[in-house]
């Protein structure tokens, strides 16, 4: 088997250009991404079929052999790209493997180094890899789902307790004033629930690379940001201010989401926030862009982590990261709505000058209607 070795790592950049042409031309999906993000780990599983063909010559030992666990490794992780590569299915995850199966045989054949025991050995590799990806695949849009399902419903939640709340505090001896202020805080809130309701249907449709659909409006955003920031005076023991150096700011936006991922970002910088600390808000424009920044003091963020944390899926496994598993998939939101929006998420953390989120997003970048976003962030 050390012909058909030799040929692999010789014909290695003419076997991925026929796959990815073939690819392409019978798989929908794989158009929308880059070259490098459409061959994602297969070079990889290639070069380790070249190496166990020229290490080992029986069949038995084949699950034994470190290039295997490598090329079933690298399987799992290319089945969990494809989850947050959009318009992606099943079906299309196992016309890769078929496709790169028939090129890596017609390439052995036509180099006279096709045999028997050659044939048997890639086929139980490639298609135990095929059932590794394609279950990844599953399994990744499934915790997709989860994920997002969980988040909606905890958002969801806070502000029922909160019109809970209102009710239960209710007397009928309460001066007018106090009763309309509290009917204003439980409307607002039912209300915020109600437009909740519709992203958590929503999101048991999800499938490869889509996260929350967003319903753009005009509106005024500094509104919505203020709308935030009055709530988060209501609710929060730490002080938290707001600084805008713009009135108002017309531009195509979806306020349920924006409010949302502000929220988010509020709501964890009081999370991880030293004691009595203050909580900043900021919200600067300039030309077509806005840029809204939620500051706090306390334990930074590490290096490794914050190259992660807006990641959901990208990294193949789970990360053991203690100080990513309270941001959960709430972050992962935030980078999708900020996108949609035409903008990004940035962090910075340390030591001495806290963490910072700083969102930017454009004032005219879609227009009115309903919008899927996508989380598919990087080309892995």
């Amino acid at each position: 088997m050390y012909a058909a070795s030799k040929i692999l790592k010789l014909h290695s950049a003419e076997i991925m250009q026929n796959w990815e042409a073939q690819v392409k031309k019978e798989i929908p999906a794989s158009n929308i991404s880059s070259n490098k993000a459409l061959r994602n780990r297969l070079p990889e599983v290639l070069n380790d079929i070249a190496e166990m063909f020229s290490e080992y010559n029986e069949l038995l030992e084949i699950e034994k052999h470190e290039k295997y666990g490598k090329i079933i490794k690298s399987s799992f992780d290319h089945g969990r790209n494809r989850a947050i590569s959009t318009h992606y299915t099943l079906k299309q995850i196992l016309k890769e493997y078929v496709i790169f199966h028939k090129v890596l045989t017609e390439t052995l054949e036509n180099n006279n180094v096709y045999s028997k025991e050659v044939g048997i050995t890639l086929k139980y590799t490639l298609e135990t890899a095929m059932l590794t990806s394609a279950s990844s695949f599953s399994d990744s849009l499934q915790e997709m789902r989860e994920k997002l399902i969980g988040t909606l419903a905890h958002d969801i939640r806070n502000p029922i307790s909160t019109a809970y709340f209102v009710l239960d505090v209710i007397n009928a001896s309460d001066d007018k004033a106090r009763l309309e202020n509290l009917k204003k805080i439980g409307l607002r809130s039912l209300k915020k629930s109600l437009d909740l309701v519709d992203g958590l249907l929503d999101a048991i449709s999800v499938k490869a690379g889509e996260g929350i659909t967003l319903n753009f409006s005009e509106i005024d955003l500094v509104k919505e940001i203020n709308w935030v920031y009055q709530e988060a005076t209501e609710i929060f023991n730490n002080k938290v201010t707001f600084d805008c150096n713009c009135e108002e700011v017309i531009g195509v936006f979806d306020p349920t989401a924006i409010r949302r991922v502000v929220e988010n970002l509020v709501t964890n910088a009081v999370k991880y926030s030293a004691r009595n600390s203050v909580i900043t808000m900021k919200m600067e424009c300039i030309d077509d862009e806005v840029t809204i920044k939620v500051h706090n003091i306390g334990k930074p963020i590490d290096k490794d982590s914050q190259s992660q944390i807006f990641e959901f899926l990208n990294r193949g496994v789970r990360s053991n990261s203690t100080d990513l598993e309270g941001w959960g998939m709430g972050l992962t939101l935030v980078k999708s709505v900020a996108m949609a929006h035409g903008g990004n998420v940035d962090l910075e953390s340390s030591e001495e000058n806290g963490t910072t989120f700083c969102i930017s997003l454009k004032t005219n970048f879609n227009k009115p209607g309903k919008v899927r976003t996508e989380l598919n962030f990087s080309e892995n």
